[in-house]
């Protein structure tokens, strides 16, 4: 069928169902939410059999979804009506949620359904629920619908206004507001999971309103409510009426302000807190011969500091002689490269990308150079730009199923890109499929990634089996019997590579255009960033997504025929 993704942004549920239906054979165009007539045109264009919307925030125009056959995916049990679905689940503790595939009509959330799935609750920000759940159930739902409709069942399943759920209003800022002399750190955390992503928790912190982010309990911390109590790298605790929290991100009030690391946007008042032993956000354990390195960053964004920490991080495990290191991210996010919040409010953005894209690069070699054992790197979550050359930097990428991969620059300003990408992408799939890889500009899932030659493996889909898969492959891997073998030709191979080419000849190179992008007089680059980070809107659809406005497809004279 030829499908038609109607989306306010192209995120990662949308890039999802990108991947999957082209997947199964369907012939699929992109159109972002920006102006009512530039649906109606996409429509005309590129004349769809069916438009599936997975994330609007406003409502279909009435005589396109009179005209074909528009599905909306709402995050809601069947019933289920409102704009704030899963975050009021969340508030509420529901012990099982779901996703409804529904029909549209003038009613928002009220029209026929066409398919549904339920899934359990986990304790978990809204944002990794929406990543998991709600976009395994969406992807079914969807694929449930079009099968039928491939087969000519062209009739929903359930009447519109059928199911157990309610009508909701959207959540108000009231709702969403903390106040830590009456909430106790588990009610507040509540709060904050169930607005994390957009548009955050509100608090007040050192007098000066924010929303907030990324918070977990801190435990064996108390105080007076609102007080703050220490500081743990980029976080920051502040005490509740009972217990504590660890708050990660910060949001000023304003249009267009950024979410950016706590101790960052706090400033001196986080700077002259005592510091506070935790858990190290890199986690080192040994099974038998294999020694696991699991991280994580929030929103898969990497600071200079963040990769100066991993880089010693790798270094610690590398001191531990096992024969297979795995480099294992959390679920949500692997990696999406450095960290442009951080570039965009530093004195100097160029500086600050200098000194970022530098920190990469000494840790994606410091990965390279481990010659002494297989490395593995463990993608669990979704990974974009340098963060998926992050990944290249170890012997084998095993992924977990479901995992999408935004391997390319080009979208922020024609970046040239670092990490080592001239070395690793070639050795690794050749120059005419490296030529591939970086010049698409779209999102690839596993199946392609696996043909193309980015990943190795495929991990099961949900993220527990991922990992107890990731655990017993490594684990088999090191006591193979020849495991001596395969080290010892990685190390010929690194040093006949460096004998061909020096690695620092493949850095300065990179280097060499990235320097052009960060100080030279196109500054594209910086454009790009600051719309992406400051989450300007777009004012038109890529041509890359939006295949129906590209060159070769009818233009409006011809009435929308299909070409």
């Amino acid at each position: 069928m030829r499908i038609l993704l109607l989306c306010h942004s192209f995120n990662s549920l949308s890039q999802r169902l990108f991947v999957d239906l082209r997947q199964a054979g369907h012939e699929v165009s992109v159109e972002l939410d920006i102006h009512d007539d530039l649906t109606r045109e996409a429509v005309r264009l590129f004349v769809p059999d069916l438009i599936i919307a997975p994330f609007l925030k406003r409502a279909l125009p009435e005589d396109v979804w009179r005209k074909t056959l528009s599905l909306i995916v709402h995050p809601g049990i069947r019933g289920d009506k409102g704009p704030s679905a899963l975050d009021r689940a969340i508030l509420r503790g529901e012990d099982r949620w779901g996703v409804t595939l529904i029909e549209a009509r003038e009613e928002m959330d009220a029209g026929p359904v066409w398919a549904w799935r339920e899934f359990p609750m986990r304790q978990a920000r809204k944002s990794s629920l929406y990543r998991h759940e709600v976009t395994e159930a969406a992807v079914a739902c969807v694929m449930e619908a079009t099968a039928r409709l491939s087969g000519g069942d062209t009739q929903p399943l359930m009447p519109a206004n059928w199911g157990t759920g309610r009508a909701w209003p959207v959540l108000s800022a009231a709702e969403r507001l903390i106040d830590p002399a009456q909430l106790t750190a588990e009610q507040a955390l509540t709060i904050i999971r169930a607005s994390d992503g957009d548009p955050g928790a509100a608090m007040t912190i050192a007098g000066k309103p924010y929303k907030i982010f990324d918070a977990e309990l801190a435990p064996d911390l108390q105080g007076p409510p609102g007080e703050l109590l220490g500081r743990s790298r980029q976080s920051v605790a502040i005490a509740c009426r009972e217990g504590a929290l660890w708050i990660g991100h910060l949001r000023e009030k304003g249009l267009r302000t950024l979410k950016l690391p706590a101790v960052h946007l706090l400033g001196q008042p986080a700077q002259d807190l005592p510091p506070v032993e935790r858990t190290d956000p890199f986690g080192y354990r040994e099974d038998g011969d294999v020694g696991f390195l699991e991280f994580g960053f929030y929103n898969g964004a990497m600071s200079t500091e963040d990769c100066e920490a991993m880089r010693a991080a790798v270094q610690a495990a590398k001191r531990r002689k096992r024969a297979v290191l795995v480099l294992q991210s959390g679920a949500d996010c692997w990696s999406n490269g450095i960290h442009l919040g951080l570039i965009e409010t530093a004195d100097s953005p160029a500086d600050e990308s200098w000194r970022n894209i530098n920190a990469m690069n000494d840790l994606v070699r410091e990965i390279i150079t481990c010659d002494d054992r297989i490395v593995i790197a463990g993608v669990l979550g979704n990974a974009g730009a340098g963060g998926v050359f992050l990944s290249l930097a170890a012997d084998e990428v095993w992924m977990r199923d479901g995992v999408i991969l935004n391997p390319h620059y080009k979208d922020m300003g024609n970046l040239y890109g670092s990490e080592y990408w001239t070395y690793l992408l070639p050795a690794r799939l050749g120059e005419v499929r490296a030529r591939r890889v970086t010049q698409a500009r779209l999102p690839m899932g596993v199946t392609e990634a696996m043909e193309l030659g980015l990943a190795n493996r495929v991990l099961a889909n949900d993220a527990d089996a991922a990992r107890a898969e990731l655990r017993s492959a490594a684990l088999a891997l090191a006591a193979g019997p020849d495991i001596g073998k395969r080290i010892a030709g990685k190390r010929m191979r690194r040093q006949r590579d460096e004998a061909q080419k020096p690695l620092d000849r493949y850095r300065e190179e990179e280097l060499q255009r990235m320097r052009r992008n960060f100080y030279g007089f196109d500054p594209s680059y910086h454009v790009a960033r600051y719309n992406f980070i400051r989450k300007v809107p777009k004012s038109r659809t890529p041509m890359t997504l939006a295949i129906h406005r590209a060159s070769g497809w009818p233009d409006q004279q011809t009435g929308g025929a299909r070409p």
